[in-house]
């Protein structure tokens, strides 16, 4: 894959989480400009928000365990509750497609990846099983705590507000 091909990949995909987030409806929008061309099908696109929420969630795990906290569980919670919070519509659409597949390919890769967001929240919180099922199992407790505390932010504008540059430029003028 050449640069190009990723930054517009990237584009697209913004583009996607962004409609995702303001329509907060929990379905892939394959109608934005480029997605078919760039993921080609819902299991693709599927794919590539599901690696957004996990790269976007093991960094605000790794944050919040960073300085040695006391309750490496309620860490991990909040880390799930403050990525959903960042990523709204996104977690709309892994939930409706984890609950209605479009097909089986598609349940068994929501499955993988829900297993291995459950192993990874429970190896943070340091309570990885001697078995797979196990740490699983302990990841789901943690998952469902998370989703208990959660409270959805209100519905965004179009706009998510002013930007770093319009901040600078901004505070530049005034």
């Amino acid at each position: 894959m050449t640069w190009s091909t990723v930054h517009h990949r990237g584009e697209i995909l913004r583009a996607v989480t962004r409609t995702a987030d303001e329509r907060r409806d929990g379905l892939l929008p394959m109608d934005v400009v480029g997605v078919h061309e760039t993921f080609g099908d819902e299991l693709a696109l599927l794919a590539a928000l599901q690696l957004r929420w996990h790269t976007r969630l093991s960094g605000h795990l790794e944050r919040a365990l960073l300085e040695d906290p006391a309750d490496l569980e309620e860490e991990v919670v909040r880390a799930w509750g403050a990525t959903a919070a960042e990523l709204p519509g996104t977690r709309l659409v892994l939930d409706q497609y984890r609950a209605e597949p479009l097909d089986d390919a598609m349940a068994g890769a929501i499955a993988r990846s829900v297993a291995k967001e459950r192993i990874l929240m429970a190896v943070m919180a340091g309570l990885a099983g001697t078995r797979t099922e196990e740490t699983v199992a302990a990841g789901l407790a943690l998952e469902e705590r998370a989703r208990a505390d959660y409270r959805p932010p209100s519905a965004r504008s179009p706009h998510r507000g002013a930007g770093l540059l319009s901040r600078i430029r901004a505070h530049g003028a005034a």
